[in-house]
Parts: structure tokens; C-alpha cells; sequence
């Protein structure tokens, strides 16, 4: 490092919060001359220990007077000690990498403590002109990503659908290559096109274990500007899969090992992550033909570490495999877990328009958040703001609310209500008419409508329940003319001390 170069760049050193988006860990400043024209700078910075992703934000004056500064990434010891992480030139002005993945142009790999530089080349600076630049610097850690990552595809609150189970090339996903000629791994790209196709809002890719699908994800995202890629992955083990949402830090899965004893320990490494956890197609057989489908953890698991339980699994909503039953026997033990739904699709070529109620986005998980980013769509689920569109329709509707004493609630919501005290409840419907409204309370069918059926495209229903004081889960659910389950409704929680809840 030479003290001319030293001179060119100031260093502003801003202590922040990663993960927000105006306050970066550090920020580079620095000017060029005409005499800079058609030179490469290094501007230096260091990576401290424990941070597992670089983000950077890059922008410059002068482009008016035609200058132009293209951008690189050496990690420690540079080209001589073989850490080139990319160069992106002049087209792009923000880029991140980690282990996991990395911004097209950029390469993933391990963050190592130390001497970083910013490569800048100048191609073009006239003889009188000046620029000044400015490198904005996030350092992550434990997986987090930082808010300007995570920038929404549509902004305002609104019902998202989408789909938070699929399999791709990154795990046991195939489908038919252009020959026509047997099966092979399914690249990323026709899973989010299907999905793209099926007008979802967006979909979480969940292979087995992986987490090698980011650094494709980082590549399409930008393309799928109205689909949003969340991150996922699906812990399969010997005894039960559960889906990991958010967060594409690697986890040590290996239940049953010396590191990873039980459900209970890989649930809280989960936590430390912030991710999204959901117990997969909870009563499935499991042995030499699926091991590790059904759920049989020992010793049973904290259920106050799982957030949600996948209740309707592909087709299985009206069958004995259905997780309902299990999803509401936790219910009635004190948890409150967000029901959801996932396709788990394994081959992204099989939907289509014609053929229908198959593949990617059946069932639909439709989750009232506040925008569509990952961080949004993640409180909802927590918070319980979803139902279960059975057969992934493009536009049915469903709201179940409930009104005591001065407060509102929404599904996933809670309420106090006193002994004797009424409360309010109402269901609305959207393009389900022909079928009919049903009301379970404490797992039980209640007859608590006088007129269930739905006869318009748009409908409400109403119903007013005298409280006990005691502790009470009530829900709605949607069947067809046939009779089939075509939404599932997550519950008001009526007098809830016990939270499972992160």
C-alpha cells in the first residue's frame, strides 16, 4: 500500500447496525483526478472476525463529464494469494458475497478476518475533471441479511400467495430434458418460472439439507422481479423433515449426532438464525420406502421452538395423511403454530394451466403481510396472518375475525374475553361459492351458522360466542359443493397466556 494511495482515499468509519440499510459498518470515501485516468486503486478495509457476508454499495459523481469507475473485490493478499472475488465493471453498483452465495459477477466463498480492498478501474477520466466515490460497507452475521437485500417487490400490506415447499436440481427434484428422454436434475430456473406462471407472489426453495440453491437464487432474483425467492431448505432426517425458512446460513442437521443430540437442540441452533421453522407432512409412514417422512422424534420435541406445522401437504388435505389433526392436538396443548401448506414438489415441468390441482402452488399459502419481502412475509407467519388455499386457486379469499371489548383480531391474533363476555366473529368469502362456511372450536365442528352455504362470489357470515374465560382456539374452514376442503383457517386465540411464539 503506498502512501499516494493513502492520500487519495479518507476513511469514515460509521458504527451501525448491519442490518439496516442506512447505516452501513463503514464507509469509504475518496476523489480522482484526470491524472487517475485508465489506472486501477485499491481502496483498503477490514473485515473483522466473525462476519459471514459483504455487502457493498457503490456510487460516484462525475458521470456528466463522462467519467466511468468500474468495481472489483479482493479478499486478503489479492491476486497473489488467489482471493479474487469478482469484478462486475460498470454494471453494477451493489453487490454481496458470503459462503453461500454471491452477486453474478462476484464469487461465494468464506469471509476471512482481514485486508479487504475495493478494486476500482478508471477507464475513462478527462485531463480537468474530478469524481468523488463513495463504498457504503455492511458486514452480516449469523446469516442475517441486510434490509437493502431485502428491498420489497411490492410495497403495501396485502394477501401474498405462495408456495413453501419444492424440490429442485440442488436435491432429488427432476424432470424431462429437451430430448424427452427420461429424467435429470431440474434446474431452479423452471421452478421459479412455474411458479411465475402459476401467479404466485412467492416461493420459498426448500431442498434437502442444502443451502447450494442461494447462489442461483442471487442470479435469478433479479430477473423474477415480481416473484420473490425466499431462502429455504428442508432438515431431513431419520426421524422427520421440517422446513427452515429465511436464512441461508448453513445448520448442522444431523439429529441423533454428538453435535446435534435431538429436534429440540436443531430447533434452537434454528432460532439463533432467525429463521422460520415448520414441521413437514407430520403423519406419513416412515421406513426403507420414505425414511424419516412421518414424524417420530425422541424425545419429543419443545414445541415452543417450531412455528408452524405444514398442514395440507400436495393433495392430502382430505385423507388420513393429513397433518390437520396433528397441527390441531398442539393447538390444544397450548401452541400456537401457524397452519401452512407447501406442494413439495418434486418436478416443476408437471403443472400447467390445462391439467391443474398438481405441482408448484398446490396447495397455496396466502399470508397478509405488510409488503412482499422476506422479512414482511416472515413476521406474518409467525404472527399467524395466513389460510390454506387447498387447491391454489389465483384468487379465492378468506378472513376470519373476531371483536371483544374494543379489540380487533385477525387469524394468528389473540383476545381476552371475561367470563360472559360476547365476542364478535365474522368470515368472509371470496370466489367459493357453491360451498359452504364451517366452524371449529377446540377441534370440534360447531353449528354455530345458521346459513353456511355460500351462494355469491363475495360473502359474509357472522356469529357471536359467549366466553367461559376459559383458554379457547377458534377457526373456520371452507369446503366445496362436493364437500372437499378447498381453505383452511388459522385461529383467534381466545384467553392465551402461553406463547410458543419467537
Amino acid at each position: 500500500m503506498t502512501v499516494r494511495l493513502l492520500a487519495f482515499v479518507a476513511f469514515a468509519f460509521i458504527l451501525g447496525d448491519a442490518l439496516a440499510a442506512d447505516k452501513p459498518d463503514l464507509t469509504l470515501t475518496g476523489k480522482l483526478s484526470g491524472k487517475d485516468d485508465q489506472t486501477y486503486k485499491l481502496v483498503p478495509f477490514d473485515v473483522p472476525a466473525g462476519v459471514d457476508r459483504i455487502t457493498v454499495d457503490f456510487a460516484y459523481t462525475g458521470r456528466d463529464e463522462k467519467t466511468t469507475i468500474d468495481l472489483g473485490l479482493l479478499g486478503p493478499g489479492g491476486f497473489r494469494n488467489n482471493a479474487f472475488r469478482g469484478w462486475s465493471g460498470g454494471n453494477k453498483s451493489r453487490f454481496t458475497v458470503s459462503a453461500t452465495d454471491a452477486t453474478p459477477s462476484y464469487l461465494p466463498g468464506p469471509i476471512a478476518p482481514g485486508r479487504w480492498n475495493l478494486l476500482l478501474g478508471i477507464p475513462n477520466i478527462r485531463e480537468r475533471a474530478h469524481a468523488e466515490y463513495t463504498a457504503k460497507v455492511y458486514f452480516s452475521r449469523n446469516g442475517k441479511i441486510p434490509d437493502l437485500l431485502d428491498e420489497p417487490l411490492r410495497a403495501g400490506p396485502g394477501w401474498y400467495r405462495g408456495d413453501l415447499h419444492m424440490h429442485g436440481a440442488h436435491s432429488d427434484g427432476s424432470c424431462t430434458p429437451q430430448s424427452g428422454k427420461g429424467k435429470m436434475p431440474c434446474p431452479l430456473f423452471l421452478s421459479a418460472q412455474a411458479a411465475a406462471d402459476r401467479g404466485l407472489d412467492f416461493i420459498a426453495l426448500s431442498d434437502h439439507n442444502t443451502v447450494s440453491q442461494a447462489d442461483a437464487v442471487r442470479e435469478l432474483q433479479p430477473y423474477f422481479d415480481r416473484l420473490l425467492l425466499i431462502a429455504g431448505r428442508e432438515l431431513t432426517t431419520f426421524t422427520g423433515h421440517a422446513n427452515l425458512i429465511g436464512t441461508w446460513a448453513p445448520l448442522d442437521f444431523r439429529v441423533g449426532s454428538a453435535d446435534v443430540p435431538d429436534w429440540s437442540t436443531l430447533f434452537r441452533n434454528a432460532a439463533r438464525l432467525g429463521g422460520f421453522v415448520s414441521i413437514n407432512h407430520p403423519i406419513r409412514l416412515s421406513g426403507e420406502i420414505c425414511m424419516g417422512c412421518g414424524w417420530t422424534a425422541t424425545p419429543a420435541v419443545d414445541m415452543r421452538l417450531v412455528q408452524a406445522i405444514e398442514v395440507v401437504n400436495g393433495n392430502d388435505a382430505d385423507t388420513v395423511i393429513s397433518g390437520i389433526p396433528f397441527w390441531q392436538a398442539q393447538l390444544d396443548k397450548g401452541f400456537r403454530l401457524t397452519a401452512i401448506g407447501g406442494s413439495d414438489d418434486h418436478n416443476a415441468k408437471q403443472w400447467s394451466e390445462s391439467r391443474g390441482h398438481v405441482g408448484i402452488g398446490t396447495p397455496t399459502t396466502v399470508v397478509h403481510a405488510a409488503e412482499l419481502s422476506q422479512r414482511a412475509l416472515l413476521d406474518a407467519l409467525r404472527a399467524g396472518h395466513v389460510f390454506v388455499d387447498v387447491f391454489g386457486s389465483k384468487d379465492r379469499h378468506f378472513e376470519f375475525t373476531a371483536k371483544g371489548d374494543g379489540i380487533d383480531a385477525e387469524m394468528g391474533d389473540k383476545i381476552a374475553a371475561p367470563e360472559d363476555a360476547k365476542v364478535d366473529f365474522s368470515v368472509k368469502t371470496g370466489n367459493v361459492a357453491g360451498g359452504s362456511v364451517e366452524i371449529v372450536i377446540d377441534g370440534k365442528l360447531a353449528n354455530v351458522i345458521d346459513s353456511p352455504k355460500i351462494g355469491s362470489a363475495a360473502q359474509a357470515f357472522a356469529f357471536a360466542w359467549t366466553s367461559d374465560g376459559r383458554r379457547h382456539w377458534l377457526r373456520a374452514n371452507v369446503r366445496n359443493a362436493e364437500g372437499k376442503l378447498v381453505v383452511v383457517g388459522n385461529p383467534v386465540y381466545v384467553n392465551w397466556t402461553t406463547d410458543a411464539r419467537h
